[in-house]
């Protein structure tokens, strides 16, 4: 995202004494507001007031089942939240908020107006249009973050925006905010282990409330005050506050802010707050919190206790604080009376925004076009992997790469589909991250976040069986562009070396294209030519939004899939397929390795006068449904190969399209073929047993042609 200016000034407090480390939260007095000044404490009473009349619009608008469905309302949260939005500064830092953050988010610069448009799911709502939850409040004009129902996985996308400022030299700072029990996930832990190991200018902020929905933080925690679970980090310095206190919270959020900016690494700022409501309008608190404990909640109200502290300290008289109460109240109805006749988005505009534009369209011609040199070299699908990326780092220095081993001296990935990167663009653009693969996606998400030119490359795991743990990073990535109604898509291109015939059994031989096509907003992709990986490459790279880009690890090196280098203007298309051999009584549709075999099968075949067509699908998400269907109508019949195995293979999709489209044309059943429904085992007899061979394709095609 591009930054934008720092927004004016605001009105600054006078700077107090540090953090206090006690809390008061067994005392009902006024706040002491020493060492701040009126005016900001009378801006900072009228945006509390301002937020907790919300808060109750919210709930009233959920009585009248106008909207707000979903409501986590904040109240005895108030201090952190108001210090955190007061300190952020719009269009220069980024905060990532969480559900219950509406304070946050009315003090970072959300409007009422903006607020209730979200609440009530309006096509107006900057956040998204209405097609996230209600109370996920975000405005990304002025760097707020769209942040996930996932409870805490922003935290990976803020540790990821910091980084990105670090390398470009910013002076931002990244705001992550939470609840304590987001701790409990293991991408939390995760998320500071990075920023701590990296010395990231990020701020994580707990609000401990004490609850996750109903169970209590003892339950949930082996420290109930929960910074002390992350003492150990040698880098992070850890604050805690009174979060109900406002003015406790800004001086713990002015020194973690401080630290961030040192360079001395990430702060984290625990804050003991109250949840006087229930986690939300769909949880009773009464069935599980003692009257009692609901009672001196209640005493510990915050926003009573600020107003008593304003007029105590003569800052504030009774008939002041009405005007500003009944002036709040004038503007939170003048808000709904214009917000409410706003249109709902449209229900047919939920086909937008689910991919954002490709660098190319399908029907580019580039690939017709751009013919190679004549003496340009001969590559391996390897090697075209490897120069391509090359050639996109010198085209733009915003690109990075990182992943597991792929920048330790010599070695330089484990297939050495990195080689030489390192070497000659520098440990600052090519570095390796933790053996924790969420952590990998989710970081490429969030520094994509801070420039529109940056791209980042991720080799997302060592072997793509070893990328399950990064499967709900990835689900924030396919929806991010979708969720935000086109305001933000991750820049990212997620590498796997895929599939087997490498005796690498279970963990190593695995395929997961299957899995990935489900995905609506994620693009798949699978090279089985060295030409092909170059041009995918390239168009995968600059485009914007999420692409897999599944490398056939038998293909690395395999002498069949070599091409020239295709020249710089070569560009393969999302979603275009190619015909690899023409023929006229049966299409075979394959990708990956199975295309090499899908050759050998039609060769084999034509030995005995069989025709067989050839397309290589190049692409599975999108596919290239109109050059698939005009074969199959022209030939009449149609196995689909591939090397994963057959049930829940992509070849379902693809041979259920052709069913459904071109019935009335086939002279037969379309068949499946693929590996065996079973993992793919170590032992080479089991392995050849259970993968897709040249035999099983020959087979397939022998049946469908004698039906």
């Amino acid at each position: 995202m591009a930054k934008a200016k720092t927004a004016a000034k605001k009105s600054a407090p006078k700077a107090g004494p540090k953090a206090s480390s006690q809390t008061s939260s067994q005392t009902a007095a006024p706040f002491d507001v020493s060492g701040f000044d009126k005016a900001t404490l009378i801006d900072w009473y009228r945006t509390q007031d301002l937020g907790r009349k919300l808060d109750i619009k919210a709930a009233n608008y959920l009585k009248m089942a106008m909207g707000w469905s979903y409501h986590a309302p904040f109240a005895g949260h108030d201090g952190i939240q108001l210090a955190m939005g007061k300190i952020f500064r719009q269009g220069k830092d980024f905060l990532f908020p969480y559900y219950r953050d509406m304070l946050t988010s009315l003090a970072g610069g959300v409007t009422v107006e903006e607020i209730i448009a979200n609440g009530l799911s309006k096509d107006a709502d900057v956040a998204g249009g209405g097609r996230h939850m209600s109370n996920h409040f975000a405005k990304l004009s002025v760097n707020l973050q769209n942040s996930s129902s996932c409870t805490g996985n922003h935290s990976q996308q803020a540790v990821g925006t910091a980084r990105s400022i670090k390398k470009f030299k910013g002076n931002e700072v990244v705001f992550c905010s939470t609840g304590e029990s987001t701790t409990s996930e293991g991408y939390y832990y995760e998320a500071v282990n990075g920023a701590d190991r990296e010395k990231l200018p990020i701020v994580f902020v707990i609000q401990n409330n004490g609850y996750g929905i109903s169970v209590p933080v003892r339950e949930q925690t082996a420290n109930t005050k929960v910074s002390d679970n992350f003492r150990g980090f040698s880098n992070l310095k850890i604050i805690e506050c009174d979060g109900r206190n406002p003015m406790d919270s800004y001086r713990a959020m002015e020194e973690a802010v401080a630290y961030a900016l040192s360079g001395k690494g990430p702060a984290m700022v625990h804050a003991d707050c109250d949840r006087i409501g229930s986690h939300s309008n769909s949880d009773n608190h009464t069935l599980y919190r003692p009257d009692e404990d609901l009672e001196a909640m209640k005493q510990r109200d915050p926003l009573p206790r600020m107003r008593a502290a304003l007029i105590n300290a003569g800052m504030l008289t009774e008939a002041e604080a009405e005007a500003i109460e009944k002036e709040n109240k004038r503007i939170i109805n003048a808000a709904a009376d214009a917000v409410e006749p706003l249109p709902d988005p449209a229900g047919e505009s939920y086909i937008d925004f689910v991919l954002p534009p490709a660098v190319v369209d399908y029907s580019d011609d580039s690939e017709s076009t751009a013919v190679p040199a004549a003496d340009a070299p001969v590559v391996t699908l390897r090697e075209g992997i490897n120069q391509a990326m090359i050639e996109e780092f010198r085209r733009n220095p915003a690109t990075f790469l990182f992943g597991q081993d792929v920048a330790s001296f010599k070695k330089q990935g484990i297939f050495n589909v990195c080689k030489g990167l390192l070497d000659e663009f520098g440990n600052d653009r090519v570095f390796n991250a933790p053996i924790a693969e969420d952590f990998i996606v989710g970081t490429a998400n969030g520094m994509t976040r801070y420039r529109d030119d940056i791209r980042v490359v991720v080799e997302g795991a060592e072997f793509a069986d070893y990328f399950w743990p990064a499967m709900e990073q990835l689900i924030e990535c396919t929806h991010d562009y979708w969720r935000t109604k086109g305001q933000f898509a991750p820049a990212m291109v997620v590498r796997l070396a895929s599939g087997g015939y490498i005796q690498g059994g279970l963990y190593h031989s695995q395929n997961l294209e299957g899995t990935f096509t489900t995905l609506p907003g994620l693009r798949v992709v699978m090279p089985a030519f060295a030409d092909d990986a170059v041009g995918l490459m390239r168009t995968a790279i600059r485009s914007r939004g999420t692409t897999m880009y599944l490398e056939p690890k038998f293909l690395y090196n395999y002498r069949p899939t070599s091409a020239q280098m295709p020249p710089e203007n070569y560009l393969v298309p999302f979603g275009k397929a190619r015909v690899r051999r023409s023929g006229s009584d049966l299409t075979i549709v394959s990708w990956g390795t199975a295309v090499h075999w899908s050759l050998k099968a039609a060769e084999q075949l034509a030995e005995s006068g069989k025709s067989l067509e050839v397309i290589d699908l190049r692409s599975l998400a999108p596919w290239d449904k109109e050059r698939v269907l005009e074969s199959v109508q022209r030939t009449g019949r149609c196995v689909v190969a591939h090397e994963d195995k057959v049930t829940g293979g992509f070849g379902g999709e693809v041979a259920a399209t052709i069913g459904q489209e071109l019935f009335r044309y086939l002279d037969a059943p379309v068949a499946r073929v693929g590996s065996k429904d079973t993992p793919v085992g170590f032992a080479k007899n089991l392995e050849a047993a259970i993968l897709l061979t040249v035999d099983d394709i020959v087979a397939s095609v022998e049946q469908t042609l004698s039906f």
